[in-house]
């Protein structure tokens, strides 16, 4: 016993932290655009923070529950409701069986996430949880929830020790432009001076041919000295692509594994859930920074995510 799909939203699926290790036999990593909102979702249930949970976009999923459970939702706001009556994010909270759960339109953020204690009972393959869309494996049945749809907890619990103390801060981030830090790519050399200055001095827009793939963004247009193509090579979370055209494309989680496009830099870890709440229409701006420096701020963030994890252990 567990839930049962009632409505699954606009896109619906189970991912945790990816499938690490097979981008060389050509499977896409997958997993949690936003992985920060996951983690902190997972740490609040009790769990590890890399468990699977439902990853909603733009429009949440209706739930029934059909045993009890402690969950927390995070991400964007999407308004969640139980039985009717406003539940708050970033916080965990005990659900009985019969409850429904209901997220509604994103308010503020693209994507949603709903971490249960225990995790969810469907198989890892290849090491992972997560649902390849386009590969159509893992998560359940390897496809996006429909309707009706069943899936049990492994090891759902009724209660956690401090519940009413397992709460995190939720930090609205809607800034008219969103500026993301970037490490230069390996292919600079492809660009001008002035197609440099343009990626880092100009903004650029999200637009609607954006998905769990990659978001294309429209703006001014990024000068090569000749050609975007490239021998292909591997392609990391966060890649920033220029193709022919110009104009700059993010690759997310189920991007694919080789690309032959230049790669003008990537997006650090600590900035891509900051990128991924963003819809179209929202502005984005690109700032340089070091490699030394991606990675202080990237052990920053974790080193938060590790305090808050023994704080919850240590509540009573």
């Amino acid at each position: 016993m567990g839930i049962k799909i009632l409505n699954p939203g606009l896109l619906t699926s189970i991912q945790d932290l990816g499938r690490v290790g097979y981008q060389k036999f050509g499977i896409s990593p997958s997993g949690a655009l936003d992985q920060t909102a996951l983690k902190t979702a997972n740490l609040l249930v009790n769990n590890s923070m890399g468990e699977a949970a439902l990853e909603m976009t733009l429009m949440g999923a209706v739930i029934e529950f059909t045993a009890s459970n402690v969950i927390a939702v995070t991400g964007g706001n999407f308004s969640p409701t139980l039985n009717d009556s406003p539940i708050p994010l970033y916080t965990a909270i005990a659900v009985k069986a019969g409850d429904t759960l209901a997220l509604g339109v994103a308010k503020t953020g693209c994507r949603s996430y709903i971490a249960f204690s225990g995790g969810l009972d469907v198989p890892v393959v290849m090491g992972s949880k997560s649902t390849n869309l386009k590969c159509k494996l893992g998560g359940y049945q390897g496809r996006q929830l429909r309707m009706y749809d069943e899936i049990p907890f492994a090891a759902p619990v009724e209660t956690l020790p401090g519940l009413s103390q397992r709460i995190v801060p939720y930090y609205k981030r809607e800034e008219k432009v969103n500026t993301l830090s970037v490490v230069l790519g390996l292919q600079t050399e492809y660009f001008t001076a002035k197609g440099m200055e343009t990626f880092f001095g100009e903004e650029y827009t999200v637009t609607n041919r954006s998905d769990r793939m990659g978001c294309n963004l429209d703006g001014p247009v990024i000068e090569y000295q000749s050609k975007a193509d490239i021998i292909s090579d591997g392609i990391p979370f966060g890649g920033i692509q220029i193709p022919n055209g110009g104009k700059p494309i993010i690759m997310l989680s189920d991007r694919q594994t080789t690309g032959g496009y230049a790669k003008i830099a990537t997006v650090i870890s600590a900035d891509i859930p900051l990128f991924v709440q963003r819809k179209m229409g929202d502005k984005i701006r690109f700032k340089e920074v070091s490699i030394e420096q991606a990675q202080e701020i990237y052990t920053e963030e974790a080193s938060k995510l590790e305090e808050l994890q023994k704080k919850l252990l240590h509540l009573k």
